[in-house]
């Protein structure tokens, strides 16, 4: 198995987070923005480098981005706003040990040439801590804009995992080619199917960004990917909202739940039995403070799963 992922899964069940850092979806967040009649969505990043250093210094597995190249206002979700490759640059730069993922890059919407350099390039940069995640896309606003066919994409995704993984285009000049290269083969890991078949996702790709689920849900779709896999990388996402009671019941709501840090650790290690390897805890919909929250994560909840706690 590649090394990035080994790290990533390595102890069993692993810890991360997605980004924004930001809890802009929580209640009162959420009436402060509609009482000013700002956009939804678009989170405050004010606090962003201090967090994800937080983040790293407090052993967090891994930093996750989302690649969304426009906002549209229909969909109501900038992501972390900035631009995938150019934030992992910065990331990579204000951290140390934390990997850095993408979930996912829309491979069909970008120029394939650039895409090998700008992944390359935040590999490098980051010492080798680069989980590219890959995708066909959903939204089919963004396809015209970019001068790209919404309905072929999942063969253009074949096309370009294909110069991903032999770093070469039958384009290409002789003598000319893409730089840096990579130090070892990227590690590609797919969200969702990406218009194509299970058995081609499990051959061809490293691990796979599933969408969130309840243990129950994530125990059919693991048996799934082992089928066509094997023991690569199962990865998943959960929205949190951290009680400060630490004895809180678990509450589910879409894509995640409320619960205190006790309940939140049998529900991770639900997820691990379950067959998850990693995942990445999204806190956009928090209610207390993200540093107040990250501190207890990585007080009491990072050492029962990564091994003896922070000094």
């Amino acid at each position: 198995m590649n090394p990035t992922l080994q790290k990533l899964a390595s102890g069993g069940l692993s810890i991360g987070l997605e980004l924004p850092l930001d809890n802009d979806w929580n209640s009162v967040r959420e009436q402060s923005r509609q009482q000013a009649g700002t956009p939804f969505g678009i989170p405050d990043l004010t606090h962003h480098a201090r967090l994800a250093t937080l983040a790293d210094r407090l052993g967090f597995r891994a930093l996750w981005v989302r690649d969304v190249p426009l906002y549209d206002p229909k969909f109501g979700d900038a992501a972390q706003v900035f631009e995938v490759f150019t934030y992992l640059g910065f990331l990579a730069g204000v951290t140390s040990k934390i990997l850095l993922g993408t979930a996912a890059v829309v491979l069909p919407i970008r120029e394939p040439l650039l895409t090998m350099k700008a992944a390359a390039s935040a590999d490098w940069l980051s010492g080798g801590r680069l989980l590219l995640g890959v995708a066909s896309g959903d939204r089919p606003v963004e396809y015209p804009l970019f001068g790209r066919d919404f309905d072929t994409r999942g063969e253009t995704f074949r096309q370009q995992i294909t110069l991903l993984r032999e770093w070469r285009s039958a384009d290409l000049p002789a003598g000319v080619e893409v730089l840096p290269r990579p130090r070892q083969p990227l590690p590609l890991l797919v969200a969702g199917l990406a218009q194509q078949s299970p058995a081609w996702v499990g051959e061809h790709l490293d691990g796979w960004l599933a969408y969130p689920g309840t243990p129950a849900e994530h125990l059919h779709r693991a048996g799934v990917w082992r089928d066509v896999a094997g023991d690569k990388p199962y990865v998943s996402f959960i929205h949190l909202d951290l009680d400060e009671n630490p004895e809180a019941p678990l509450e589910r709501h879409r894509f995640g739940c409320k619960v205190g840090r006790k309940g939140l650790i049998a529900e991770l290690e639900a997820m691990h039995a379950a067959g998850v390897a990693h995942i990445g805890l999204h806190l956009r919909h928090n209610r207390r403070p993200l540093d107040q929250t990250l501190e207890e994560l990585g007080t009491f909840v990072l050492p029962h799963f990564h091994g003896k706690p922070r000094v």
